[in-house]
């Protein structure tokens, strides 16, 4: 599998865990609140990592790594992602997989297969407003449905978590999420930073106070959501 990039040690990417993160090149979406653009847009100009020299760090940081965190782009769009996988699992290590929710069949595969320990799906907005946010027009959102309702259905260990901007999240928004997911036990509210990494340099985050507003319309959907990066 074909990388491009790799943070080697992280103490917030993965929750309790001494983590490195890898990053896979390509995404199915273009959120403009991006902060990987170059991962989107222009991965195939990035100079790429090996699996090798991964293992290889690994193998040498063995007591040290406990978990890596598998990042993108979108990594379920790499065919290699459950071999990648099996050789960290092989390593005794924990794996985290951040993912956008559009591979429901892949997801259920890997959590079958005892090759993903924790998932990290984004929600970008309700249903409705979807193809908006992310950039794909007529966009429709059966297959990220199908991960939400895998995910609150079945015993995974996983969070949803939302990146809060003030052009696309008003309460409105925040009430249809609600009462899509309700009943999560774990769902974060992200704090948008803008970086001359993100796709779009034209949008703005949502203010503390705001963003407490939104958890408190969550609890009324039972939804436990905390903010992040507040």
């Amino acid at each position: 599998m074909e990388l491009f990039g790799l943070e080697k040690l992280s103490l917030v990417d993965y929750d309790g865990k001494v983590a490195c993160t890898v990053f896979t090149g390509t995404c199915n979406f273009c959120c403009g609140f991006c902060h990987n653009a170059p991962l989107v847009k222009d991965f195939k100009n990035l100079p790429v990592i090996s699996e090798e020299e991964v293992f290889e760090y690994l193998n040498k940081r063995k007591g040290i790594i406990e978990g890596v965190c598998v990042s993108g782009g979108e990594p379920t769009l790499q065919k290699d992602l459950p071999m990648f996988l099996e050789r960290l699992k092989n390593l005794g290590l924990s794996v985290k997989l951040d993912t956008n929710g559009t591979n429901p069949t892949l997801i259920k595969e890997l959590f079958t297969n005892g090759l993903v320990d924790y998932f990290a799906m984004d929600i970008k907005n309700n249903k409705e407003d979807y193809a908006e946010i992310i950039g794909v027009k007529g966009f429709n959102t059966k297959k990220v449905e199908n991960s939400v309702e895998f995910f609150l259905t079945n015993k995974v260990d996983f969070e949803l978590r939302t990146t809060l901007i003030k052009e696309y999240h008003k309460e409105e928004n925040i009430e249809k999420i609600g009462a899509w997911i309700k009943g999560t036990k774990k769902y974060f509210l992200q704090k948008f930073k803008l970086s001359e990494n993100c796709i779009s340099q034209n949008l703005n985050g949502v203010e503390e106070e705001k963003a407490k507003e939104f958890i408190e319309i969550l609890k009324n959907y039972n939804i436990n959501a905390k903010l992040r990066g507040y």
